[in-house]
């Protein structure tokens, strides 16, 4: 067993801990952990907090253009697209509440976590993946939907906008945890109230009645797989901001606030995007211009701050989480290639990606948000089942997260396999389509419950069968 992994019971109740460590010398110092399991004796916080970090980085421009493409991209009506949004971020959301309990539970990031469906070498594939999409398509997708915002704000050009955006988020996830969890309960607020606002004036001129273009069952699938795929996109780091959670926290409460923060921003904020679908764009109009152009100038003002903001709040996630995705690789890095340099180094690639793709932001975010949810439907399956399925003792999983020999190849056969079988039959992209709406367009894209039920279906057939008896 590791030193490492704590053991014993926690040094405070979960009610009676600070949500964050207190005291400014403590908020700004740099977090020292890594993809180790978190000490008893530094656990703190409590559930409540995950509500407004999961919620935060949702209420931006990235949930709002998800609502905006259901109308103006895949033909549904406004109430079409409501059924499609609320469902996706409802699964998504549900999926997230269950992952998140293992935060307290084990004191690692979600990436370690999936060990137990993998084992110890072949997780390192989905943690790569999770590194590179979270650090680079989500860090750049989020940033540059920021920068436009700041364009649009100051006038200042779209390059020098992203780079001061990265600059702050690369900063505060470069702390860590703490000042993370301070900043998105901060932005909480201020972006609650100023979307709200914004919602009320849209719905005020929007085509809520409108028949939509035609989309059919194809563009709800269409819709629900952003949905779910910009949903489901959290929850391969869904422990890592619950991780320092002291260990006795009720699960219950830990998956409640986690997944109605996530669930309440998106599927309210991407269903005041639908109603700005419905709404003509100006002409030439970026992206954050074509949403804010339908409000009076001192709130399109405010909502570009808060569009900035939700940006931020977003980045700073994804810049941390790509960091701890990459530590938990247990690569035989140099000392001071730790977290906190990993952050810094992750988000100087990913503001070269957002950079690529300042030209042609709407499209490139509308193929990346399908593409996003290809390899975590099937992971999102497995994960699950392994987490239904399990029944050894908390401390036997605990040690068997640490067991370098640990092996378990149902977890990424199962993954594999999900993704080989439903990309190229069910995917419906611009750049590909497969052989199912090749032939039957009329189905939109159902690449994300395939790959799901593949994933979920073969890890029950070929994963390892555990008893309480058995020995770690």
């Amino acid at each position: 067993m590791s030193s490492s992994r704590p053991t014993g019971p926690p040094h405070h109740p979960a009610h009676e801990t600070p949500d964050v460590v207190t005291g400014p010398e403590k908020l700004i110092a740099v977090e020292a952990h890594g993809a180790e399991p978190v000490p008893l004796d530094k656990r703190h916080g409590s559930p409540r907090q995950l509500l407004w970090t999961w919620a935060s980085p949702q209420v931006g421009f990235a949930t709002l253009f998800i609502g905006v493409l259901s109308v103006t991209a895949f033909g549904l009506s406004f109430w079409q697209a409501v059924a499609a949004l609320v469902l996706g971020a409802g699964l998504g959301s549900l999926a997230h509440g269950v992952l998140s309990t293992d935060g307290p539970r084990f004191g690692v990031p979600q990436m370690v976590i999936g060990r137990l469906s993998f084992g110890h070498r072949g997780n390192a594939v989905p943690s790569a993946v999770n590194a590179l999409v979270s650090g680079i398509g989500w860090f750049a997708v989020n940033s540059v939907g920021g920068a436009f915002a700041l364009n649009s704000l100051t006038g200042l050009p779209p390059l020098p906008s992203l780079l001061i955006l990265v600059v702050l988020e690369v900063v505060i996830g470069y702390v860590g945890h703490d000042l993370v969890h301070r900043f998105e309960r901060y932005a909480f607020p201020v972006l609650c109230v100023i979307f709200l606002i914004a919602g009320v004036w849209m719905f005020k001129d929007a085509d809520l009645a409108g028949s939509g273009a035609g989309g059919g069952f194809g563009g709800f699938m269409l819709a629900f797989s952003a949905c779910f795929g910009f949903t489901a996109g959290w929850n391969p780091c869904a422990s890592d901001y619950a991780r320092y959670l002291p260990a006795r926290t009720p699960a219950r409460a830990t998956a409640l606030y986690s997944g109605l923060g996530l669930f309440a921003s998106i599927a309210v904020v991407s269903v005041i995007g639908a109603a700005s679908g419905t709404l003509a764009a100006p002409e030439g109009a970026s992206p954050t211009d074509a949403f804010t152009g339908h409000l009076p100038g001192w709130l399109a003002h405010l909502t570009l701050v808060a569009i900035i903001l939700g940006a931020m709040a977003a980045s700073t996630l994804n810049v941390y989480s790509a960091a701890v995705s990459i530590s938990s690789l247990a690569l035989p890095l140099p000392n001071w290639l730790g977290r906190a340099a990993l952050v810094a180094i992750v988000g100087a690639i990913g503001t070269a990606a957002g950079w690529a793709s300042l030209a042609d932001a709407g499209k490139a975010f509308e193929n990346f948000l399908l593409v996003i949810a290809y390899w975590i439907a099937p992971w999102l399956g497995v994960v699950l089942m392994e987490h239904w399925l399990r029944a050894l003792p908390d401390e036997a999983l605990a040690d068997r997260l640490q067991d370098r020999a640990f092996t378990n190849p149902a977890g990424l056969i199962a993954l594999l396999v999900g993704v080989a079988v439903s990309v190229p039959l069910f995917s419906n992209q611009t750049v590909y389509v497969g052989w199912v709406p090749t032939h039957w367009p009329g189905v939109g894209d159902l690449t994300c419950p395939v790959g799901f039920a593949l994933g979920a279906l073969l890890y029950a057939l070929l994963g390892r069968r555990d008893s309480r008896t058995t020995s770690a």
